[in-house]
């Protein structure tokens, strides 16, 4: 990930820590988080259902480094902290992914990687499901892929 952009990059790191969107990331507001509770209200969602979900630690540096990225500036409007052209992003993404030879990525396979790393790290249905919105548990299971491997420890 280091050939990434900053900005891209910190974008990627919110993506995976999260499970979010990509139109919830660009739509991020300084005011939409709550660093000292470590969370984010997302108020505009694709279910027309807002929600807040908690960030990691790693999640939450990239928020606040990408607010330390557009200087001292006094914004007189609280505009998305990820304030990017979306074709010069997608430009970089595929660009990002040709240097690392990576085919068949889309920004939005992150969400699914996120949501299995969540049931990797041993969160239940319901958690997963209130971090990443999905009110259906038939779509939820379609973002879902689990490594056997990672169930082994468990397995004893």
């Amino acid at each position: 990930m280091s050939k990434a952009y900053p900005c891209l990059k910190r974008q990627i790191i919110v993506a995976i820590e999260t499970a979010m969107r990509q139109g919830e990331i660009y739509s991020i507001r300084k005011s939409d988080i709550n660093a000292q509770n470590q969370t984010l209200q997302i108020p505009e969602t694709k279910t027309d259902r807002p929600r807040t979900i908690p960030l990691s630690k790693r999640a939450l540096k990239a928020l606040t480094d990408q607010i330390g990225a557009s200087g001292n500036v006094i914004q007189l409007s609280d505009r998305p902290i990820f304030d990017v052209n979306r074709w010069t992003e997608w430009n970089r993404f595929t660009r990002l992914k040709e240097k690392c030879g990576i085919e068949d990525l889309r920004f939005h396979d992150l969400r699914h990687e996120a949501t299995s790393r969540l049931f990797e790290r041993g969160f239940n249905v319901m958690e997963v499901a209130s971090i990443t919105g999905h009110e259906n548990l038939k779509h939820l299971k379609r973002y879902t892929h689990i490594k056997p491997e990672s169930l082994v420890a468990r397995l004893g």
